[in-house]
């Protein structure tokens, strides 16, 4: 049976009804295919998008590996790799890293190893195609991997295990690996550590896929950064701070790989002093606009009263990077884990975590508002939406 790690969800009877639905292939041309990622035995789920009336139909489950936290695509979409947060796997005390061959809508393992340590909940494929970074959110750990042509994933040639914890006794008592990303010019990569408060900077070799120490970037103390995501642009970067929720907006140095601060933006309101956490970003592809989700109590807030569950939607300037705020909207559902726009952009999608739902908005591309009320779909412990 498998460890379930610092998350646990019962799995309920909806999951096999799921299961009796599948189909492997896409009902209808007019569809497009969507998987999430679940915190469940059921690791993918698939379902079909209806890109003209922004509606979910579930397609049954698309591989049964136990608590996905993320899905990533190689660079020519024929891939897919997923990371399993798990304290066991393969017989050994690490977290999983998962790739899967693309095949009319459905998946084909391909390839399954072991991270440095338990708990992986990141990863992510340099530009190139053959570089694989994982995190590990339990061990505190990081590695890489190469990535064949055919999309077989490597034993790791490349780990390390950090050691630095920040000045939150209960988030940081010790090394928190999150998330994974590379360079505009992929000469470089990141892993942004919650529990150390900073960012890890390597240089990269995308031919062995081995990481050498390159600096690293320390955000304010007790900060948490979660997550790094760089704007079109190429020289402007979005780190999303959990612990205390704001976004530091970072200028990035070409020269090697640094990263410094230009100025941190608070997500929640100065005079409140609820319970909630900053989790992920999402960047239209034309840089405009910029979007923020914020987690807060494990239900929906009541009516009337303030929800601090949402997107925090921002107007971005194309060359600069700079944010200016446009508005909050509701998340629809309980702690957001993570959000996405679909091809069209014209809805937002978002996998409400503690809700069992993903909620979709309708989102104007010429504004970048999103609609105050979304439609909701049921989905088990989403945690990663990924359009095929």
């Amino acid at each position: 049976m498998a460890n379930l790690s610092r998350r646990s969800f019962l799995i309920d009877a909806s999951a096999a009804a799921l299961a009796a639905a599948a189909r492997p292939v896409l009902a209808a041309t007019h569809r497009e295919r969507v998987f999430i990622g679940s915190n469940t035995q059921n690791g993918v789920l698939a379902y079909d998008w209806d890109p003209a009336a922004g509606e979910l139909a579930p397609a049954g489950v698309a591989a049964e590996l136990p608590t996905i936290d993320w899905l990533c695509f190689s660079p020519d979409r024929k891939y897919i790799f997923a990371a399993a947060e798990l304290d066991h796997f393969l017989g050994k005390p690490t977290g999983g890293v998962v790739s899967f061959a693309l095949e009319h809508g459905s998946l084909r393992t391909i390839s399954q190893v072991n991270s440095a340590s338990k708990g992986t909940c990141h990863v992510a494929v340099d530009k190139t195609g053959r570089v694989l970074v994982s995190a590990d959110y339990g061990g505190g750990s990081a590695a890489s991997f190469q990535v064949s042509g055919d999309g077989k994933v490597s034993e790791a040639v490349w780990t390390e295990h950090y050691t630095a914890h920040g000045p939150n006794k209960d988030r940081q008592e010790a090394a928190h690996a999150h998330f994974a990303s590379f360079s505009p010019d992929n000469r470089f990569a990141y892993v942004n550590d919650l529990g150390g408060d900073c960012i890890h900077i390597y240089q990269m070799d995308s031919q062995t896929a081995k990481l050498a120490p390159a600096g690293q970037y320390s955000s304010q103390p007790g900060a948490g950064p979660r997550t790094l995501h760089f704007h079109p642009n190429g020289h402007t970067a979005y780190s999303m701070n959990e612990i205390n929720s704001t976004v530091d907006v970072l200028e990035w140095h070409r020269s090697d790989g640094s990263l410094t601060r230009v100025t941190t933006v608070a997500l929640l309101p100065g005079d409140d002093h609820q319970t909630a956490t900053g989790c992920d970003t999402i960047i239209s592809k034309d840089g405009r606009f910029v979007y923020f989700i914020e987690r807060g109590d494990e239900k929906p807030a009541p009516a009337g009263s303030f929800d601090a569950n949402f997107l925090y939607a921002f107007k971005a300037d194309v060359k600069s990077g700079a944010l200016t705020p446009i508005g909050r909207t509701p998340s629809g559902g309980a702690t957001p884990r993570n959000a996405t726009l679909d091809p069209s952009e014209r809805w937002m999608l978002v996998a409400n975590q503690n809700s069992d739902r993903i909620c979709v908005f309708a989102r104007n591309v010429e504004t970048g508002e999103l609609a105050s009320q979304g439609k909701s779909f049921a989905a088990k412990v989403p945690m990663r939406i990924l359009f095929a």
